[in-house]
C-alpha cells in the first residue's frame, strides 16, 4: 500500500503543536489525515490560521490595556514585560481555540 502524495509545506510553530496534539490525542484525525494524503495541508492551514489570529488579537489586547509608543518611550522594560505577557495570553488562546481542537 503506498499513501498518496502530500503538499510539501513548511510546518510551523503552531502546525508542528497541532501534530503532535493529533498523534497523541487524536489518532484516528492523524491516521485519516496521513492516508488521504491531506496532513502537511491541514497543518498549514493550522499554522497561517492561529498566526492571522495571534495579529489581530496582540493589536486588540495591547490597546485594551493602554500599551502604546508613549509607554515605550517613557517606560521600555515596562513596555516590554506587558508585550510579553500580552504575547503569551494571544498564544494561550490561539492553542486552545485554533490547535488543540
Amino acid at each position: 500500500m503506498k499513501l498518496p502524495e502530500q503538499t510539501n509545506y513548511q510546518i510551523g510553530k503552531y502546525g508542528q503543536f497541532y501534530l503532535d496534539y493529533i498523534k497523541n490525542h487524536r489518532r484516528g484525525r492523524y491516521t485519516t489525515l496521513l492516508t488521504e494524503g491531506k496532513l502537511n495541508a491541514r497543518l498549514h492551514e493550522i499554522d497561517f490560521e492561529a498566526n492571522k489570529m495571534l495579529d489581530t488579537i496582540i493589536p486588540r489586547l495591547a490597546a485594551e490595556r493602554g500599551i502604546d509608543e508613549n509607554l515605550k518611550a517613557r517606560d521600555m522594560l515596562r513596555w516590554v514585560a506587558e508585550m510579553n505577557n500580552i504575547k503569551v495570553s494571544a498564544e494561550e488562546i490561539v492553542l486552545r481555540e485554533v490547535v488543540l481542537v
